[in-house]
């Protein structure tokens, strides 16, 4: 008990902070965290420490409910008549106590997601923004890239084209298409991109030399059927991304072209 007890009430104290620090990231990788272990805890126990502290200041102006440090220390204490009687004191208010902790890991929960909103929202994070090093999300560099969020507001991209270079049958085979979503794998590697209105051509058939014009583009991809294609990024041997700012008069026309205007 002496060992176990002191251990457990540790793990409850600073599991706020590991899961608030947790929801808090914009990770790619949903496997385990190969972040330096002394900087997670670092964060972690920062983060339970400023929780308990607005909890603690909640408590006294809601409810009048005082914290006694002295329980909590003879509850880690090594003593067993010491935390014997700490923990009959917590037997007594376990109502209460208990009320707080789970108020707390759901806010642990709750919170860090709101904040994460708000930061994309307003775009805090946006390179070239006056905080973007304190609230850029530095483990989520294919978010930036394709989803266009370090554009200004005012120039954020309508559509992504998407160009992707995959060997088909020993030949190489250029995709076109616009971006509708993308996953990754649990080690934070791109491993799909869903795109729209594909159309592909060999490599081979290249731009011809000289001028060339919008028919003749055309003319040179095949549109493929279907609603939704599933590119492999495993399977691409190039990739690349175009943000495309539709004008008003091209907004207004209902037929986007399958292709963007190279």
């Amino acid at each position: 008990m002496n060992v176990a007890l002191p251990t457990l009430i540790l793990f409850v104290v600073l599991l706020p902070g590991f899961i608030f620090r947790s929801g808090l990231k914009r990770a790619e990788r949903t496997s385990v965290d190969f972040s330096p272990f002394g900087r997670v805890v670092a964060e972690a126990v920062l983060w339970a420490i400023l929780l308990h502290m607005a909890w603690i200041i909640i408590s006294h102006l809601a409810f009048a409910r005082e914290f006694e440090p002295v329980v909590l220390m003879n509850l880690i204490s090594s003593l067993p008549t010491t935390q014997a009687g700490a923990a009959q004191r917590v037997g007594i208010e376990f109502r209460p106590i208990a009320a707080y902790f789970i108020s707390l890991l759901i806010a642990s929960h709750v919170v860090p997601m709101l904040i994460r909103s708000a930061i994309s929202r307003y775009r805090l994070d946006r390179d070239g923004a006056p905080l973007s090093t304190i609230f850029r999300f530095h483990d989520a560099p294919w978010y930036y890239l394709l989803t266009g969020a370090d554009f200004p507001e005012d120039q954020q991209p309508d559509l992504i084209s998407i160009s992707a270079i995959v060997e088909v049958a020993k030949e190489a085979v250029l995709y076109v298409g616009f971006l509708d979503d993308f996953y990754f794998d649990s080690d934070g590697q791109l491993d799909r991109l869903i795109l729209q209105q594909v159309s592909r051509r060999p490599i081979a058939n290249d731009k011809p030399t000289g001028p060339s014009t919008a028919d003749q583009d055309t003319g040179r991809f095949y549109p493929i059927d279907g609603d939704n294609f599933v590119l492999r990024y495993s399977e691409a041997i190039t990739l690349n991304v175009q943000y495309v700012k539709l004008t008003a008069a091209r907004a207004a026309d209902d037929d986007l072209p399958v292709i963007p205007t190279r």
